[in-house]
């Protein structure tokens, strides 16, 4: 019975042999593709199904009948507030349709919490996942209803739609912004988690700095503590040598951490050192000197979410294109040697 489980066709083998969107998929397979797709896709969407003898996922057919009104959101412990913006968000937009949001953490953000529900199919009709939680969909056979995947590689995401926000250029404007100030040496404070977000940080501050002559980028990582981000920074600026005159961190978190350290060495931010975060949570704010960082805006993100999440059900197309961010200039900040 297990084996029969995992070799059942899905929607993405549909959508890879037909060479179309999931979303696609859904409508064609939904009979709702008349004005949205043209019939040479439709009919190479049927095709593809014929062929691979797939049979729509009852659990997704009782969805979009709204059987149970009830979707799941899964997301890494809430260690932080952004978490709960984007439940807030999601959930504000549920409410609106009549539909429930369930909460569902996993612990660490490292593997999967224990199952609540004894049958997800049974009790949910659909879910949105963090990509730093997504082992959690294994517990939860989550990968087998309708599922939004958050911060998620749109090529190779599980779901049958992704929403991001645009990290990228999020992490474009803080190697701008500390270039344009003359830093030319970089500390990368990199988040230690397998997670497509971190590795398009880690890709975008490698690509813009090293396009300017004469720069450097070193990295280290840490877990998402203040204590591991804290020791991270002691073991990495501790030792004799040419110090760097800018930390990047991946997010806030790591960035709080970091200032701990760099007291502990007796190095000043700005003074000897400038520091940037990611997140614009309100820790931010609560440190001295305030935090230079990318605000992302994690209620609209949990709405985005849901929206797709509702589009599907509909049989339509989520809406495409990554959430903008901005950089928010504070005091930790300045041209290097400045103080």
């Amino acid at each position: 019975m297990v084996a029969r489980e995992s070799t059942r066709p899905t929607s993405r083998d549909v959508a890879r042999a037909a060479g179309v969107s999931q979303a696609a998929v859904s409508l064609v397979l939904g009979d709702k593709w008349r004005g949205r797709v043209s019939e040479a896709t439709a009919e190479r969407v049927r095709q593809a199904a014929r062929a691979l003898g797939y049979r729509p996922n009852l659990a997704a057919r009782n969805l979009r009948l709204g059987r149970t009104r009830t979707v799941l959101l899964v997301v890494p412990a809430l260690t932080t507030e952004f978490f709960a913006g984007v439940y807030t968000g999601a959930a504000r937009v549920a409410a609106e349709h009549g539909f429930g949001v369930v909460l569902y953490p996993s612990p660490e953000g490292i593997g999967p919490a224990r199952n609540p529900f004894a049958s997800a199919q049974a009790a949910l009709d659909g879910v949105i996942a963090s990509s730093m939680a997504a082992d959690a969909l294994t517990a939860i056979r989550g990968d087998e209803l309708p599922l939004v995947m958050l911060d998620s590689d749109p090529e190779g995401s599980p779901g049958a739609a992704t929403v991001n926000l645009d990290i990228a250029d999020g992490v474009r404007r803080i190697a701008d912004h500390l270039l344009g100030l003359g830093h030319r040496s970089f500390l990368h404070l990199a988040a230690d988690v397998a997670s497509w977000t971190f590795e398009v940080r880690a890709r975008q501050l490698a690509a813009r700095v090293g396009a300017v002559p004469g720069t450097s980028v070193r990295t280290v990582r840490s877990a998402l503590s203040f204590e591991d981000a804290r020791a991270a920074v002691e073991t990495a600026l501790g030792a004799p040598g040419p110090r760097p005159t800018a930390l990047v961190c991946d997010d806030d978190m790591l960035a709080v951490g970091a200032y701990k350290g760099l007291r502990r060495l007796g190095l000043r931010v700005p003074d000897d050192i400038s520091v940037t975060g990611l997140d614009d949570l309100a820790l931010a704010t609560a440190v001295d000197p305030e935090l230079t960082t990318v605000r992302l805006d994690a209620e609209l993100f949990g709405e985005r979410g849901m929206h797709a999440l509702l589009a599907l059900l509909e049989g339509r197309a989520p809406e495409g294109g990554d959430i903008p961010v901005d950089l928010v200039v504070r005091g930790s900040t300045a041209p290097p040697g400045a103080f």
